[in-house]
């Protein structure tokens, strides 16, 4: 590799995306993954894509080595004791190994007061992390709302979003009101952390977007904007990466 490319990879933020895992196979095998769009949506936002193994004792030196985390959704749920309620949706599935390393790495990362996205399920950890709890089934407690979970492809839009004005979303990062997202999620956030605000909601009220008002940047969508359907998706990643190589 020439100089003057490592001179240019040393000057891009390093960021930790978080994985899913399964034991696929016969005999079943574990093993980790992640949606090629994560790191896709990184790199094109300029930043260098880092795949993280969930280790507990890793947490402390990723913490000291990446410029910013990126925790993503997955085929998961977070179990309801982590905000002090018992399972009542019985289509649960729980992955307390990754809930315990994203909920980990995520608070090392802003201790260090360094930027954060949580896409899906990435904003419902966030949200826990700051002490608030989940709607643990948007049909089973929210009737009225709509299905938050669209048919495929999940590269189209869905469904409108309106940014609250008076937030960074709104003000700085996105500067806009309304736009269009996908949607793929049967859970969402209720009860809002200590330290967040909501800078987003869906029409029929779910909770689509929330932000510390403590950090830097550290925000959770709900929609996927890594399939960049729309300039505010675009805009979103940049504004992640350029806090992350300020």
């Amino acid at each position: 590799m020439k100089k003057g490319i490592i001179l240019t990879m040393k000057n891009k933020a390093r960021i930790g995306i978080t994985m899913d895992e399964d034991t696929a196979g016969v005999p079943p095998r574990r093993r980790l993954h992640v949606f090629w769009l994560y790191g896709e949506a990184i790199y094109k936002a300029g930043g260098i894509p880092i795949l993280l193994l969930p280790h507990l004792d890793l947490v402390s030196h990723y913490g000291s080595f990446l410029n910013g985390l990126l925790v993503t959704g997955g085929d998961f749920d977070i179990d309801p004791a982590s905000y002090g309620e018992t399972i009542r949706y019985t289509g649960m599935r729980i992955c307390h190994e990754r809930t315990d390393f994203e909920l980990a790495i995520t608070k090392d990362i802003l201790k260090r007061d360094k930027p954060v996205l949580g896409i899906c399920g990435g904003a419902q950890v966030l949200n826990v992390l700051f002490g608030g709890s989940l709607v643990q089934d948007i049909g089973m407690d929210v009737p009225q709302a709509m299905n938050h979970e669209q048919p495929p492809p999940r590269s189209r839009t869905y469904h409108e979003v309106e940014i609250v004005a008076d937030t960074r979303l709104g003000r700085e990062w996105l500067k806009t009101t309304t736009f269009s997202v996908n949607s793929a999620h049967h859970q969402a956030i209720d009860r809002v952390g200590d330290g967040l605000i909501v800078n987003a909601r869906a029409t029929d009220g779910i909770i689509e977007g929330i932000e510390s008002v403590h950090h830097g940047f550290c925000v959770g969508v709900q929609w996927h904007p890594e399939f960049m359907l729309s300039g505010e998706d675009e805009q979103l990643f940049r504004k992640f990466i350029d806090y992350c190589v300020a």
